[in-house]
C-alpha cells in the first residue's frame, strides 16, 4: 500500500484495471460494468488514505462530458422535431420520477445533499450524475470545506449502494418483464425491424463482410455485342453499367462512347450487381480476370452540403448528375451520424450525410467537387477539440442568481453543451474538427473511469461508517445501529442505515410467503 500511496498514478490505473475486471463478473444476465467496478475498487483503496489530486478529476471529467456531448450532438439536434416528441416524454417521466423519489427520501429521512444526490445517480444508473452533483456541492456557499468533502464522499457511497438495485431492476424490466407484457419475442421483433429499415438486408456483425457486394466488376468476351459501340451498350443497359476497359488482342483500347466492339474483344464492365448479371446477356460469356484489364476502382467519402441534394432521394440525385452514369460512379453506402442507411434509390438525403462513392478516380473526383466536400476523419483535430473544451469550461463559470440562490452549469454542464454544439456543427460539413468515433469513445470511457476512480479514492475513508450502518439497516436491527452510533460517537452511520432499513422492511416480509410457496411445492 505504501507504493500506491507514494505513487498515485499507480493507484489510479490499478483502480481502472481491477475495477473493469470486477465489472466483468456476471450473475445471470447482470454484470456490474467497468464503471461500477472501478468505483468499488477505488472506495476500498481509498480507505487506506490513497488519493489523487482533484485537478486530475476535473480534467478527465471535462474530457468525458465533452466527448459524450460531441458524439450525441448530431442526433440530439436532428431529433428536435415533432416525431421525436414521444421520446422526450419518456425522458421527462424519468426526470420527474428520479428527482421526486430522491427529494422525497431526502425529506423523509433528513438525508444530506450528498447522500440524496448519490441515491439519484445510483437509482438512475447514471454515472455522470456523480460528477455533476459532486461539482455542484463544491459550489455551495453555506458549507464548510469539511462538510463539502464529507458530502462529496456521500455521493459516491450512496451511488454504489443504490446502483446495484437500479441496475438489477432496469435489466430485468426491459429484457424480461416488458417483452412478456407486450407478448413479443424481442430477438425476432428486433430482427424484423432492422431488416425493414435496411430494405430487406440483414445486419452484418463486426467480423462479417457482404458475400454479394452491391458494386462489382466483371470481364466478358464479346460475341453478342459484336458491332455495337460502347455508348450503345451502356444505353441498352439503362446507364447502370460502365465499360472501364477494352482489350483487343494484345492492345488496350480507351473505352470511349464511339468505340465499336468487335468479335473476341475482352471488356471490363463495372456496375451494380443486378445490372452486371444482365450485361452478360447483351455482351457474351463471362471470362476469368484478364491481365492488364483490371482497372482499379477508387472509393471516397463525401459529406452532403450541396443545397439541391439536401432532401432529395438518391434516384433524384443520380438523375440530376449525369456523371454518375457517364463516369461509372455508384453510391454504395449512406452514413447518417453513426447509422448506416441503405443506399437504395428511395433513401432521402440530409445535410451532413456521408456518401461512400465507388468508381473510376477521375469521375469520382468530379462528383465529389459538385456534391460536397471530402470527409476528413482520419486524425483528431486537437485545435477544435481544445477550443471546444475551453468554451465549455468558460460557459460553466457563468453564475446566474435567482434571488439568493446562485446557479451555474459548472464544468460538467458547460462542456456537455459545448460538446453538443461542436459535434453538431462539425456534422454539417465534416471538413474540419475531426474527432474519430473510436477516439471520442476512448476519451469518453477513460475520462469517466478516471473521474470515478478519483472520486472513489477521495470518498474511501468515509465509506466504512456508511457501509457498517447499511449492514445494520439491512438486518432491520435497531439495537445494532444504536450500538454503532455509540461506538462511532457520531450519527454518520445512520445515513447508510436509513436507506437499507426502509428497503429491507419492505422486501424481507415478502421472503416468508416465497419460502413457504417454494417448500410447499
Amino acid at each position: 500500500m505504501g507504493v500506491l500511496r507514494d505513487h498515485p498514478e499507480l493507484a489510479l490505473f490499478f483502480c481502472l484495471a481491477a475495477g473493469y475486471l470486477v465489472g466483468k463478473l456476471r450473475v445471470g444476465p447482470i454484470t456490474l460494468g467497468g464503471i461500477c467496478g472501478t468505483l468499488i475498487v477505488s472506495l476500498l483503496l481509498g480507505t487506506r488514505h490513497i488519493s489523487v489530486d482533484d485537478d486530475v478529476k476535473t480534467v478527465f471529467f471535462a474530457l468525458f462530458i465533452f466527448s459524450l456531448g460531441y458524439l450525441a450532438g448530431p442526433q440530439f439536434f436532428a431529433n428536435l422535431n415533432r416525431k421525436s416528441l414521444r421520446f422526450f416524454t419518456l425522458c421527462l417521466i424519468e426526470l420527474v420520477c428520479v428527482l421526486g423519489i430522491a427529494y422525497g427520501l431526502a425529506k423523509a429521512f433528513d438525508l444530506d445533499v450528498g447522500t440524496a444526490a448519490g441515491i439519484l445517480a445510483g437509482a438512475a444508473t447514471e454515472s455522470a450524475v456523480v460528477g455533476t452533483a459532486t461539482e455542484a456541492i463544491g459550489k455551495l456557499d453555506d458549507l464548510t470545506a469539511e462538510q463539502i468533502s464529507q458530502y462529496q464522499g456521500h455521493v459516491a457511497t450512496a451511488y454504489t449502494v443504490c446502483y446495484l438495485f437500479g441496475l438489477i431492476t432496469i435489466v430485468l424490466f426491459t429484457s424480461q418483464i416488458m417483452p412478456m407484457l407486450l407478448r413479443i419475442n424481442l430477438a425476432d421483433a428486433s430482427r424484423e425491424l432492422w431488416e425493414k429499415m435496411r430494405g430487406g438486408h440483414g445486419r452484418l456483425e463486426s467480423d462479417e463482410r457482404e458475400a454479394l457486394p452491391g458494386t462489382v466488376g466483371r470481364t466478358y468476351l464479346v460475341t453478342l455485342a459484336d458491332g455495337r459501340t460502347v455508348g450503345e451498350l451502356e444505353s441498352a443497359l439503362g446507364g447502370r453499367i460502365t465499360v472501364e476497359g477494352v482489350k483487343r488482342g494484345s492492345r488496350l483500347l480507351t473505352p470511349s462512347p464511339g468505340l465499336e466492339l468487335t468479335l473476341s474483344d475482352l471488356i471490363q464492365v463495372v456496375g451494380l450487381r443486378s445490372a452486371i448479371i444482365e450485361a452478360g446477356r447483351e455482351i457474351g460469356p463471362e471470362t476469368p480476370a484478364v491481365p492488364g484489364l483490371g482497372t482499379p476502382l477508387a472509393a471516397g467519402q463525401v459529406a452532403v452540403t450541396e443545397k439541391e441534394t439536401i432532401g432529395a432521394s438518391i434516384d433524384r440525385l443520380v438523375r440530376r448528375h449525369p456523371e454518375f452514369r457517364k463516369d461509372g460512379v455508384y453510391i454504395t453506402d449512406v452514413l447518417r451520424n453513426d447509422q448506416h442507411l441503405p443506399a437504395s434509390g428511395e433513401t432521402v438525403l440530409a445535410r451532413g450525410d456521408v456518401l461512400t462513392l465507388v468508381g473510376a478516380r477521375g469521375g469520382l473526383n468530379r462528383l465529389v467537387a459538385k456534391l460536397g466536400a471530402v470527409v476528413k476523419n482520419d486524425a483528431t483535430d486537437f485545435i477544435y477539440l481544445g477550443f471546444g473544451i475551453v468554451a465549455g469550461s468558460l460557459l460553466g463559470q457563468i453564475v446566474v442568481r435567482f434571488g439568493d440562490i446562485p446557479m451555474s452549469l459548472g464544468t460538467g454542464g458547460g462542456c456537455l453543451i459545448s460538446g453538443l454544439v461542436f459535434g453538431w456543427f462539425r456534422s454539417r460539413s465534416q471538413t474540419f474538427g475531426a474527432f474519430p468515433p473510436q477516439a471520442a469513445t476512448t476519451l469518453k470511457d477513460m475520462g469517466l473511469a478516471v473521474f470515478i476512480a478519483c472520486t472513489g479514492l477521495a470518498a474511501g475513508p468515509q465509506a466504512w461508517p456508511l457501509l457498517i450502518g447499511a449492514i445494520a439497516g439491512q438486518q432491520c436491527s435497531t439495537p445494532a445501529i444504536t450500538s454503532i452510533t455509540q461506538v462511532a460517537q457520531s450519527s454518520v452511520p445512520l445515513l447508510g442505515y436509513t436507506i437499507t432499513y426502509t428497503l429491507s422492511n419492505f422486501l424481507l416480509p415478502l421472503t416468508g410467503p416465497i419460502l413457504v410457496g417454494v417448500l410447499g411445492a
